[in-house]
């Protein structure tokens, strides 16, 4: 076996998450999040998400692809364990205030946690479909 690839790893390109009200999960990720759509594909249930300079996908549960996918999210079952957003700034109050603000709930205070670019502070939360979603600041970013 050889160990050369062909090719190397860059950036994670997207993260497709399954969701049980595809218009309640846009708004979220958009309005709460900072989302844009990019594309949306009704005959799929799917809509594409720009996050920076990656994508998220979101399937409606019930759609032609999120059907395959079996049961719904919830609190015994998630489609993923989380997904990590890189923010910046990262000010670890003023996110907690605009969370709050639009009241959504923090899993906990921040945490220095490691990374693509090494450690630095984050906060979890949850989607409407109870799928946890990081946002991470700089490497060794102090969160004032």
């Amino acid at each position: 076996m050889s160990s050369e690839r062909p090719f190397e790893i860059q950036r994670i390109d997207h993260v497709v998450l399954r969701v049980q009200d595809l218009p309640r999960a846009v708004r979220f990720y958009c309005d709460v999040l900072g989302c844009t759509v990019a594309r949306e594909r009704p005959s799929l249930g799917m809509v594409h998400l720009h996050a920076g300079e990656s994508l998220i996908d979101l399937i409606s549960v019930d759609g032609p692809l999120g059907i395959k996918g079996g049961a719904a999210p919830g609190r015994e079952g998630r489609n993923v364990e989380h997904v990590c957003l890189r923010v910046e700034p990262f000010d670890a109050e003023q996110v907690r205030v605009h969370l709050q603000g639009l009241q959504v709930e923090l899993s906990g205070p921040a945490e220095r946690n490691y990374g693509a670019e090494g450690d630095g502070l984050s906060l979890r939360l949850r989607d409407p479909d109870g799928n946890s979603v990081e946002l991470k600041g700089r490497s060794n970013d102090c969160g004032c």
